[in-house]
């Protein structure tokens, strides 16, 4: 074997696995349970639900171990993955912190902002790193294109689903539209300035259809449109930016690039070509990023491993998972 493949060999089967635990075993737990226990750089050490019942069928049923307590399995562990209802965050996070422990919390962060400012806090005292678990950033149509997403000025969201009586305790804009909160927020590289929303009650006791407009202090403008009582399911996203227009289908996980540059002096037969008033004359080009099957989910809890094991920054920390529930709690305030 070559010297260097032998070196690769060794540095992958030193790979620290981090022993993990998972908080909550409702219908994400049990993804999470399912996708840590095959991932190569996580010891799933079990998972403690609160509801006995549920805990004792999903140990009989998967073989997961069922702790007791939240305090022994808090303590058993290295990270700590929470997918708990949202209002349980903050309560479950706190524990697991103060005890030394990482912590991978899905979105929303917490239920309020003064909670995951402190939780912000918190891991910064005592050492620890926290990713939020806002998935789309792992989508692989998002991460095909994000690299070419430059300076946008216009951003035009849709994310609709069929009805789900689950996450229908919170507003459909922290159910649904907080995703691509998340993805605005991660490209537009300006302050929000001004946002007007309105919001529709329809089946449950919170709003179920939701709009709202964020202008940026640098122009841009983002129109995001959020629904859980559609007849279809579409999550796309369109961004608009000096010479390009990019659209993401984040359901279909499929891309649209098109761009626009200066007209060659003698055009193809087949090139696109636009010309303005002025007589300026553009040629329409499409590209086709490779898009790369993968599990976003598996890819957000490996990549946090990543980051606890080489101390770098987390790909959603729990300060921008701050800064989206920040704007979605002003959009629901305008409601």
């Amino acid at each position: 074997m070559p010297k260097d493949c032998y070196f690769c060999f060794t540095k992958i089967k030193n790979i620290i696995m981090l022993k993990v635990g998972v908080l909550g075993a409702g219908h994400l737990g049990k993804i999470h349970l399912r996708l840590l226990k095959q991932s190569e750089k996580y010891d799933l050490v079990g998972f403690f639900d609160p509801i006995k019942e549920n805990a004792v069928k999903v140990e009989k049923e998967f073989g997961y171990k069922s702790f007791d307590t939240i305090e022994a399995l808090i303590d058993a562990v290295d990270v700590v993955d929470i997918v708990t209802p949202t209002l349980s965050h903050f309560d479950c996070a706190k524990q697991a912190i103060e005890k030394g422990k990482h912590i991978f919390i899905e979105k929303p962060i917490t239920n309020t902002i003064e909670e995951a400012q402190t939780l912000v806090e918190l891991i910064k005292k005592h050492n620890v790193k926290g990713q939020v678990g806002h998935v789309e950033r792992f989508n692989p149509a998002f991460t095909a294109v994000k690299d070419s997403i430059h300076n946008p000025m216009f951003i035009e969201t849709h994310r609709l689903a069929e009805f789900n009586p689950r996450g229908t305790d919170v507003p459909v804009v922290l159910d649904l539209m907080i995703h691509d909160i998340d993805v605005i927020l991660s490209v537009v590289k300006s302050k929000v300035k001004n946002i007007k929303s309105s919001g529709v009650s329809v089946i449950s006791d919170t709003p179920d259809i939701a709009n709202a407009r964020i202008e940026f202090e640098n122009g841009c403008v983002a129109n995001l449109t959020a629904s859980r009582i559609s007849l279809k399911n579409m999550r796309k996203s369109r961004f608009f930016q000096k010479d390009a227009y990019i659209a993401v289908d984040f359901f279909e996980k499929a891309t649209e690039v098109v761009k626009m540059k200066d007209a060659p002096e003698v055009p193809g037969d087949f090139d696109m070509i636009l010309q303005n008033a002025e007589g300026i004359k553009k040629q329409i080009y499409f590209e086709n990023p490779t898009i790369e099957a993968n599990n976003a989910i598996l890819d957000e809890l490996e990549t946090f491993a990543d980051a606890i094991n080489n101390n770098t920054t987390p790909v959603v920390t729990l300060q921008q998972g701050t800064e989206a529930l920040i704007v979605a709690h002003e959009i629901i305030n305008n409601f």
